[in-house]
């Protein structure tokens, strides 16, 4: 007992002295320190470092030790184009309130305006990163939070422009609040694991909004990815659960909302996909589950492409889209059940809601429009209505088990934080 009591006696005393031990150090033209850069040198762990209103001409600031440093009056570091501008390397640091500018540009080096390698318990909160490489840079880091950066590059070819938030190999980070535009994938992930993505703006990018491989457990609500090049690319991962996102106006011959492959046991419930060429293209995913989605004006709301079994669509609105769903194949392992179909023309004699014909998504035209992709001229022809009918009653190119025998007539409600 008096070993306990001496043991926290102890602790209590060397709690005190490192918080009595603690300083701030402030940085402006006319301070003793007059450079971010010196600020770091002296400092010592957990000290706190208050940079004033002001443009600081520096680069290559390496922080390795516990700091916070905060910016008063969104100060500009300015990296003058010659390379990275800070490298954190220690845990327990936070970057907040700075305007970081001018990452230099490289093609074998990843320069980043903010770097975080081998970290935990990071916070880079409220910059704005502007002229960049690539932006917020997370490598084997763990623990952290990255929240409301404003990141805005200005890529024009994928082979000289970065990525705007970029995960390699991190674990239980937060990504939130974020708006990344102009760069090449606005927000990218690989062999990153436990990683929340909400509530960021995702937009105008070079090639994706959202971009990740090899990255299970990870969970994205709330997020805006529109107008990219080729939407959100979702690649060789597993367990993702993908809430209440809006994939919109993401248009191009090889463009789509999101793309899926080699998806497995995921989630995607009560997201938008509108004005997109194809709204999900699935190819090799498995055992997902679709609810509560509204595919609104869609080229394809859905295309489903090889090895795709055991998923199901249930509750989604398919709203007048060119073509509801495209499939390659006559082998269908899918379910599609009590979904809303606009272009679904059958009767409700009983009024409990559900037409008493079921429904058949897949039309022959989409068929031939995807060995033949020149035949789109004619899609608004009567021809093309007389042979998607003749299919119908009796299906030859198309799956046909694939149907849904309980299609709703009205589309169903989702409450969608938009």
């Amino acid at each position: 007992m008096k070993k306990r009591i001496l043991y926290t006696v102890l602790f209590f005393c060397c709690t005190v002295v490192v918080t009595f031990a603690q300083k701030t150090i402030e940085v402006c033209a006319s301070c003793e320190t007059t450079t971010l850069t010196k600020a770091v040198e002296t400092a010592q762990p957990f000290d706190t470092i208050k940079v004033k209103k002001g443009t600081y001409a520096e680069y290559n600031i390496g922080i390795t030790k516990p700091l916070t440093i905060i910016g008063e009056g969104n100060p500009v570091i300015d990296g003058q184009n010659k390379g990275e501008i800070i490298t954190i390397e220690s845990d327990n640091v936070t970057v907040k309130g700075f305007t970081v500018v001018n990452v230099g540009t490289s093609y074998t080096t990843d320069f980043a305006a903010i770097r975080v390698v081998n970290s935990k318990n990071f916070v880079i909160e409220n910059n704005t990163l502007k002229r960049l490489f690539f932006g917020i840079y997370l490598q084997k880091s763990n623990h952290g939070k990255v929240l409301n950066n404003t990141i805005q590059g200005d890529a024009v070819n994928e082979y000289n422009s970065g990525n705007g938030i970029q995960l390699w190999y991190c674990n239980h980070v937060e990504v939130a609040g974020n708006t990344v535009k102009n760069v090449r994938d606005g927000i990218y992930l690989e062999f990153s694991d436990q990683i929340e993505i909400h509530n960021n703006k995702s937009t105008d990018n070079l090639r994706y909004g959202l971009h990740f491989m090899f990255s299970n457990h990870d969970t994205y609500t709330n997020n805006l990815f529109e107008n990219n090049g080729a939407g959100v690319a979702v690649m060789f991962s597993k367990f993702i659960k993908m809430y209440n996102n809006v994939f919109r106006k993401n248009w191009g011959t090889a463009s789509f909302g999101l793309l899926l492959k080699e998806i497995n046991d995921s989630e995607i419930e009560g997201n938008l996909f509108e004005e997109n060429t194809v709204g999900i293209n699935i190819e090799g995913s498995n055992r997902i589950e679709y609810k509560h989605n509204d595919f609104k004006s869609n080229g394809w709301a859905i295309k489903v492409r090889g090895a795709c079994y055991a998923n199901t669509f249930t509750k989604n609105n398919f709203l007048y889209n060119s073509f509801d769903v495209s499939y390659n194949s006559k082998i269908n392992d899918n379910l599609f059940d009590k979904n809303y179909w606009s272009n679904y023309t059958g009767y409700d004699l009983d009024k409990n809601g559900i037409g008493d014909v079921p429904y058949r998504p897949v039309k022959l035209f989409s068929y031939i429009v995807n060995r033949t992709p020149e035949t789109i001229i004619l899609l608004r022809s009567l021809f093309i209505d007389i042979i998607d009918f003749s299919e119908k009653v009796s299906p030859v190119f198309t799956p046909d088990n694939l149907m849904d025998n309980h299609p709703l007539l009205k589309p169903t409600d989702h409450d969608r934080n938009r």
